[in-house]
Order: structure tokens, then sequence, then C-alpha cells
């Protein structure tokens, strides 16, 4: 599988996981169906706690992005991700705040930020990165 995780970061880990699944189903190398690794199994591939992994999971789940079944073990959901609605708009808008704040006060531009926002957009879109 493709997880790296930076055990380095002040982002903790079950967060950095979820971000690359994620991101993996971005960018297609996970495909609806598609298995993923059982929670013990992936721990200990990527050498951490089974509980991080089990919360990655249980997020992921409650986002729509996997299924957990008893049979057939942690699958990427068949059906797709759902589809952007108003929550998920405004909570879109409510995690780019701090960011969008933060480049303000370093003295991005508007075109900078979005000129950034655009090329990290586009390596989704080659299935790149």
């Amino acid at each position: 599988m493709f997880i790296q995780l930076d055990l380095e970061s002040a982002e903790p880990i079950y967060i950095q996981l979820q971000h690359q699944i994620i991101e993996g189903i971005a960018k297609k190398k996970l495909l609806p169906g598609d298995s993923l690794p059982s929670v013990r199994s992936l721990a200990s591939d990527i050498g951490v706690n089974l509980h991080t992994v089990n919360k990655a999971y249980k997020q992921l789940k409650q986002d729509g992005y996997i299924l957990i079944h008893r049979q057939k073990g942690v699958v990427v959901n068949p059906e797709g991700v759902p589809k952007a609605d108003n929550s998920y708009r405004e909570l879109l808008a409510k995690n780019l705040r701090p960011y969008i704040a933060e480049a303000v006060c370093r003295g991005f531009t508007e075109e900078e930020f979005i000129q950034t926002c655009k090329q990290i957009y586009s390596n989704f879109n080659e299935r790149g990165e």
C-alpha cells in the first residue's frame, strides 16, 4: 500500500492515515470495492498501534469513504464517496479559513492562493504527485 506517515509531524497519525487513504481514492489508486488491509494487518505493516488504525477507519466509515463488513473486511465504498452537499461545503469552508488567514498574514495574494490550490487540484486530475 502507498501509506507514508511522518512520525515526527505534529499532525496525529490517525489523521495522516485518513488523508493518505482519501488521497488514494481521489487519485484512483483505490477504486470503489477495493479491499483495504484489516486494522491489525495495516497497524503491523506501518508500525503503529491498532487503535490508531481503528480510529482512522471509523472516521473514514462515518464520512462514507469505506465500509466495514464482518465477512468482506474493509472495502472502499462500492457506491463511491457521497457527493458534496451543503453540510460538506460548510465544513470545507470552515477548514479552509485558517489556511487562508495564514496565507493573508504571510502576504499571499488571492491569486497566489488560488494558483496554489489549482496546482494541487491538477495533481489529482492527473493521478500524479
